[in-house]
């Protein structure tokens, strides 16, 4: 059938080739991109690999960056190089981005060498073209169009050629075409009569000047129309005289041919499809999904970035005192800085080692299939390979195989096994060394007996009727286009009619020993409209009979007459069909003379046609084949692979849907279709016609297959198909298009017969087309190539045709029957394991990061990280990496004996259940839910600062965040594992001892004193507006955190002095000051009682006065200020109108335990005060000196907290001012 009921145009007779003229086909040029040009005639020479030494850079990364991800990966990375909003040095990120870049790189180009390579043996392979007057050998490469080639046996054909002469009898050449369409069985190709007859020196080749007029190249591999003018007469030219480009010469000493299409021109060339990157239905889903995230991203870095605006300006109304600082910074500036910083900080909800555990992950995955014993073939010595290490998963998603029948389904080898002649039924035929062993003495007792006329003519056509060849070595060698022939002619041997020989007008037969020759008036051949083959022939006492034998639905309905017999042969083939043979009908008839001499003449004008050549003949045809005497028929097996009816049922109940796309007869692959289960006798068969023709109306129950589903409404889809026929624009063709696939998806088994490799892919690309389903091409041959790189997933066959289709294909097998492991088992699993590796992996980066967005809302909405750098670092690489390898690697939810038991479990993945948006959506939630609650508990946990023994700094608290966070994930993969081995214990513990090691060694204050650099918590910056009022007073204060690191380019200059200053003037900075006064009465009274002593504090502590209704709470000033701070307490300002004291936010905790004055205004022990973040006082002159640098990591926003255990006790005798809401007040 046409694919898709494309129809066939009519070529364009414009290719004109000369023999021995280069020049003339130099002259000759086409358009091919806007105003340039090319040769029309194209050489030799082809190029299947898609890069080259310049072109594999761009192009590879021009593919690569198709992927969302890496877009979104290079656009973070040019953030990080704007230094006023980087969080790490850019090339940290770019680092695994190469990593990943290179590794898919390398493997695409490990791929492209190896078709290098192929080009590279393909073109450099050996010829002999005719140069001057004699042959030289050169290569393919150099062969142009109108040369004369030589071939020897053996060797394959450069280029399509019209055969001139050979070395044997008429200018026979046999050829093998399993390259081409998978069929080991020989063909032949028949030279012209006058180029055999005339072309007989290599002198006379070197002047041979036939031109040679046919289609423009094209892509029917079975057709070939064009005429030879030579010495004023013109010749018909047929594909029975092409050698196409890929056959292989067998059986022919030497052979010439002159080249008609070379290179991208030929044949199978322009049948071959181009080379296409395949990207997995998860794969695609995953670049919408980065699209997503990236947009939810950027509205909530935008939403916090306008709030970061609004708490600045709030803050700068609120401390007006502290304008010098924020001068240079406006809130829209600091909206506009926190935006990019926010914007870096959430990057990594999309982190890059998902992408590159991915690949390992497909690769191991891959490994497990290339190391499945189940799926290797001992026979051969050929295992299973998984050529394309991408697409695993998607081999548990597909919806429809596409397969090859010949050498796919079939061995191709066929067995004689019963047949019925004039109302005899004989049978029990076996295969026996490829001879027959007759277990039916009855038949070859009859035969021997040669007394039953019929049972004669029977013998005689089997052995006269076919196009076989012989070869005689030492013993007969049949060579047959077809194996069934070959069955046949096998058959009529051993009951003792021997094909002996054939020339181009004669057939040799022994007829039970007496040798007769028979010479051949005419041969009617097969196709697939007709149905049947003749042989019109005159015997030697000179009477022409017709010999003809077809499909029975052909065959019985040109019969002279029915009776006994015949109704007794239609029971017969009826029985034959139920055991799925293939079956033949046998008829002849006598035809006269008179009658002969008036079709002969008839025939030999159509001949010579150019236009509606076949058309005519198959009228002349017609008109033979009439008025037939039927003589029996036959029944053939053609032998299935093991395992293929097995394997199709349990695709069947995987809602897996099988259809064949054979370059076969319909009624042969109707046969194999029903030995191989694949269709039933329950079913209607659909044949094309009833679509071509008037469409009938179909009743509401109609079914197009009585198993199959319902049609909804009467006869739709038939008015639809005739329709849009009668029209050819371009959406009546999509129109038709859909129609088809309607059609043929609503049926459950379809066979699409006598297609072109292109064809094939034709309909493949129609289904994913209109029906976006995953498809799965599997063959054998080089026909199938071009499906096979148009499908989803494509399949090789490693057999005995060649390697062409294993070479293009991304999986490769042994036997048809391994696909049911291969989709059932591992691709079950694959699909199960990465759908569980991208929920938990986003689960994962959800639940442990978007902490830092609620981190925010107590940070005044800057761009602080909550985490320390280490932690951040090891998160995904250490942490939780390994138990969620586990699962991408090992995970099972039952075993493969069960998967094979239950093929239904293979719907999950057909509908996307394990992994689609709404799954995405509830793994986003509950990650959000989980960092929630890792946060917000902690967070409620460290707000009680109820006296002064609490922990409650920033680093307690954010490790307390982080472990929360971690075993939380741990504990749902833990509990959603469903297959544990060894390995997934061992990853889970792993997790675990590296979180507690790393984090010891990086909170360790033996690792700070080596290498503070390295080991160092994450402090607040400097940042006039990094800082966070923390209202004091009755309630323990708010997480106060600088979070901002953005310096406008400005801010690089020197910073200028801030002085604070008294409203009334003093004397000397350097002068000290005992104590300063306040507008109420102080605490005397309470000092010389003693009732607010401590029996403990014997540290010396600088006098100081703080007003009555303040609460101090210790907060540092950026470190700009502070390293100006050499004040004299002498000199501090006085407030009459002081309110409760507000701490500035400099990312230290207020808790109790590290501020020197504790919320009830009490000195908190000098143990506890963290002296390495304050100027000591020289106890010699009393004068302050610079404060030591504090510890800041990086994205630190100012000065930073240490524990308690990191600070010495040297006494503080100089406080730094704490600030309110009425301005500052001093210790």
């Amino acid at each position: 059938m046409r694919a898709g009921g494309y129809p066939l145009a009519f070529p364009a007779f414009t290719w004109e080739v000369r023999a021995n003229d280069r020049n003339y086909h130099m002259q000759f040029k086409k358009k091919f991109a806007f105003c340039l040009t090319k040769k029309k005639y194209a050489g030799n020479a082809i190029k299947t690999a898609k890069y080259n030494i310049f072109t594999f850079l761009p192009l590879n990364l021009y593919e690569q960056f198709h992927r969302m991800a890496n877009v979104y990966f290079v656009f973070v990375i040019l953030l990080q190089t704007f230094p006023e909003i980087s969080t790490l040095p850019w090339y940290t990120l770019l680092f695994p981005l190469s990593c990943l870049l290179t590794i898919r790189g390398l493997r695409d180009l490990i791929d492209d060498i190896g078709r290098h390579q192929s080009d590279r043996n393909i073109n450099s392979r050996p010829c002999e073209i005719l140069s001057g007057k004699s042959f030289c050998w050169q290569k393919w490469r150099d062969i142009c169009v109108g040369d004369i080639v030589r071939l020897r046996k053996e060797s394959f054909v450069p280029a399509d050629m019209l055969l001139l002469c050979s070395s044997e009898p008429s200018s026979l050449c046999y050829v093998e075409t399993a390259d081409i369409d998978g069929e080991t069985n020989l063909k032949f190709r028949q030279a012209l009569l006058v180029t055999h007859q005339e072309l007989v020196s290599e002198e006379i080749m070197a002047a041979f000047d036939g031109e040679v007029t046919c289609e423009e190249p094209n892509s029917r591999m079975h057709s070939f129309t064009g005429t030879l003018e030579w010495r004023g007469e013109t010749y018909s030219l047929d594909s029975e005289r092409i050698l196409l480009r890929g056959c292989k010469i067998r059986n022919t000493d030497v052979c010439y041919g002159l080249v008609i299409y070379a290179g991208f021109d030929s044949k199978i060339m322009k049948n071959c499809g181009k080379i296409k990157r395949k990207k997995t239905k998860l794969d695609r889903m995953m670049d919408r999904l980065v699209i997503i995230i990236f947009l939810v991203l950027l509205v909530t870095s935008l939403g916090l970035a306008v709030a970061s605006g609004f708490w600045a300006r709030m803050f700068q109304e609120k401390h007006s005192y502290l304008s010098a600082l924020c001068k240079r910074t406006t809130p829209a500036q600091q909206a506009f800085f926190n935006f990019w910083g926010f914007m870096i900080l959430l990057s990594i909800i999309i982190p890059m080692s998902m992408y590159i555990t991915f690949e390992f992950i497909y690769l191991v995955n891959s490994f497990f299939i290339n190391w499945d014993l189940e799926m290797y073939y001992a026979v051969k010595d050929i295992p299973a390979k998984a050529r394309s290490t991408s697409l695993n998963d998607q081999l548990g998603q597909i919806e429809y195989i596409f397969s090859d029948k010949t050498g796919t389904l079939t061995q191709n080898v066929m067995s004689f096994k019963k047949c019925c002649i004039n109302g005899t039924i004989y049978g029990n035929f076996s295969w026996m060394q490829k001879k027959l062993d007759f277990c039916d003495a009855m038949l070859l007792e009859a035969a021997r007996r040669d007394s039953d006329p019929v049972l004669r003519e029977f013998l005689r056509l089997l052995a006269l009727c076919h196009t076989v060849m012989v070869e005689e070595k030492d013993q007969l060698v049949y060579q047959a286009a077809s194996p069934d022939e070959e069955a046949l002619v096998l058959a009529a041997r051993n009951l003792g009619y021997v094909f002996l020989a054939r020339t181009q007008d004669t057939i040799t037969i022994s007829e039970l020993g007496v040798k007769r020759t028979y010479k051949v008036l005419a041969m009617l051949d097969f196709n697939s409209d007709r149905k049947r083959m003749s042989v019109l022939v005159r015997d030697p006492q000179g009477t022409i009979r017709l010999y003809t034998k077809g499909a029975d639905t052909v065959i019985l309905e040109r019969l002279q007459r029915r009776g006994p017999n015949e109704t007794f042969t239609e029971m017969a083939l009826d029985r034959f069909a139920e055991e799925t043979l293939r079956t033949l009908c046998l008829a002849s008839k006598e035809v006269s003379e008179v009658e002969y001499s008036v079709w002969s003449r008839r025939h030999r004008e159509a001949s010579i046609l150019l236009q509606d050549r076949a058309r005519e003949l198959d009228k002349l045809y017609e008109e033979m084949e009439q008025n037939l005497q039927l003589l029996g028929a036959t029944a053939i097996e053609d032998k299935l692979q093991d395992g293929v009816p097995e394997t199709i049922q349990l695709l069947k109940l995987g809602n897996i849907k099988v259809w064949v796309l054979t370059g076969d007869k319909q009624e042969t692959a109707m046969n194999i279709g029903y030995a191989c289960k694949l269709l039933t006798d329950d079913m209607e068969i659909l044949e094309e016609k009833e679509i071509r023709s008037q469409p009938r109306v179909l009743s509401p129950k109609d079914k197009i297959l009585h198993t199959g589903e319902v049609l909804k409404e009467k006869g739709w889809l038939w008015q639809r198909l005739a329709c849009c026929r009668a029209t050819a624009s371009q959406e009546q063709g999509s129109l038709v298009e859909k129609a088809f696939v309607d059609l043929a998806t609503s049926c459950q088994a379809v066979i699409c017969c006598r297609v072109t490799p292109k064809q094939k892919a034709l309909i493949v690309e129609l289904v994913k087309k209109h029906k976006k389903a995953i498809t799965l091409a599997i063959g054998d041959g080089a026909n199938d190539v071009n499906m096979i790189k148009t499908a989803d997933i494509g399949v090789g066959i490693s057999g005995l045709e060649g390697m062409q289709a294993v070479q293009c294909s991304d999986y490769a097998l042994a036997q048809f029957s391994y696909l049911q492991r291969l989709l059932l088992v591992h691709g079950r699993w694959a699909y199960l394991r990465i759908c569980k590796f991208l929920r938990y992996f986003f689960y994962k980066t959800f639940a442990g990061l978007m902490a830092q967005v609620w981190f925010a809302f107590h940070s005044g909405f800057t761009a602080q990280p909550l985490y320390e750098g280490w932690f951040l670092a090891l998160y995904n690489i250490f942490y939780t990496a390994y138990p969620v390898l586990s699962v991408g690697l090992l995970e099972q939810d039952v075993s493969a004996k069960k998967s094979l038991e239950f093929p239904e479990l293979y719907v999950i993945g057909q509908q996307d259940e394990l992994f689609n948006y709404r799954v995405f959506g509830i793994t986003v939630l509950h990650g959000v839910s989980t960092s929630l609650a890792s946060f917000y508990i902690a967070l409620w946990a460290f707000e009680d600062h109820v006296g002064s023994k609490v922990v409650g700094d920033y680093e307690s608290f954010a490790v307390t965040v982080a472990t929360s966070a971690l075993l939380s994930v741990l504990v749902e993969i833990i509990l959603d594992t469903k297959f544990w081995t060894a390995l997934s214990f061992l990853m889970v513990t792993a997790s675990l001892l590296l979180f507690c090691f790393f984090s010891f060694l990086t909170q360790s204050i033996d690792a700070f004193r080596i290498a503070p650099a390295i080991f160092r918590f994450p402090a607040p910056c400097v940042s006039p507006l990094g800082v966070r009022a923390c209202v004091g007073g009755g309630h323990s204060p708010d997480l106060s955190v600088s979070l901002q690191k953005i310096r406008l380019k400005a801010k690089r200059e020197p910073e200028p002095s801030v002085e604070l200053r008294a409203h009334v003037p003093h004397g000397s900075f350097h002068r000290r000051s005992s104590y300063a006064f306040s507008h109420q009465e102080g605490y005397a009274g309470l000092i010389t009682r003693g009732d607010s002593l401590r029996a403990g504090a014997t540290r010396r502590t600088a006098p100081g006065l703080l007003h009555p209704e303040t609460t101090p709470v210790l907060s540092s000033l950026p470190t700009t200020l502070l390293s100006q701070a050499h004040y004299s307490t002498s000199e501090l300002p006085k407030y009459s109108d002081a309110k409760p004291a507000v701490g500035l936010g400099g990312g230290c905790s207020p808790s109790p335990l590290l501020t020197p004055f504790c919320a009830g205004g009490r000195a908190a022990p000098a143990a506890r005060r963290p002296s390495s973040c304050f100027p000591k006082a020289s106890r010699s002159t009393g004068q302050s000196q610079p404060p030591s640098p504090c510890r800041a990591g990086p994205g630190a926003r100012g000065f930073h907290m240490h524990q308690p255990n990191r600070s010495d006790s040297s006494g503080i005798i100089l406080k730094y001012p704490l600030l309110s809401e009425g301005g500052p007040v001093y210790d």
